[in-house]
């Protein structure tokens, strides 16, 4: 599988274009609201895309996923259906933040186990709350990367003070759901670089081996 980060919004939020290079069909994961962007990324790499994906129900990370979709005439797959109440309040959200964020109903709610397709690749779904109820994260084996959202950063982890929001559910998540992937496998977060793991699970001041949460 092949990826391109594209950052968009004010909050730099990591929207990524994935796609098969054998048939060059793919998806966006989290179209914040800066959808002439993300087109022009598209257009650039040659990728028919398919779907869009969204990991979860704040405006930076899917409030451009109702326009991108009409635009490309593509569905909507994900977050899981408990952040419905934030994509059901996306209108307060950008108020708040300033950005052009529309509210959108997926074409499909994603549940833990699932898998999401386009052309020879397959993710599968995992849910990861905490953060939010409905976040989700996306899992290529074969290339060993993970697109996580606003579960796990660089050096740091979601926050957990918003609507819903759960400190223990997250760090369940991550330690529980994540690390088993493997320590080599990389993940592109909602914001910043790119990290490991491993890397995490060594480094990592607030989630790593050596933080007691009992």
């Amino acid at each position: 599988m092949r990826y391109r980060i594209v950052p968009v919004t004010k909050f730099r939020q990591n929207c990524a274009l994935l796609w098969c290079p054998d048939t060059m069909a793919g998806a966006v994961t989290d179209p914040g609201p800066e959808v002439d962007k993300i087109l022009a990324a598209i257009a650039e790499e040659g990728v028919s895309v398919k779907k869009i994906l969204v990991t979860h129900g704040h405006a930076d990370h899917s409030g451009g996923a109702a326009e991108l979709s009409e635009r490309l005439g593509v569905p909507i797959e994900g977050p899981h259906r408990a952040d419905d109440f934030l994509i059901e309040a996306m209108p307060k959200q950008a108020q708040r933040t300033g950005l052009a964020a529309r509210i959108f109903a997926p074409d499909r709610w994603l549940e833990e186990g699932e898998t999401v397709s386009f052309g020879n690749i397959t993710l599968s779904v995992i849910h990861c709350p905490g953060h939010t109820p409905g976040h989700v994260v996306f899992h290529h084996p074969a290339s060993k990367l993970a697109v996580v959202g606003d579960v796990l950063f660089r050096g740091s982890m979601g926050r957990c003070d918003g609507p819903r929001g759960d400190h223990m559910a997250l760090v369940n998540a991550i330690r529980g759901k994540l690390w088993p992937l493997g320590n080599d496998t990389e993940f592109i977060p909602g914001h910043g670089e790119m990290s490991t793991f491993a890397w995490e699970r060594a480094s990592n001041a607030m989630i790593c081996d050596f933080v007691d949460y009992d």
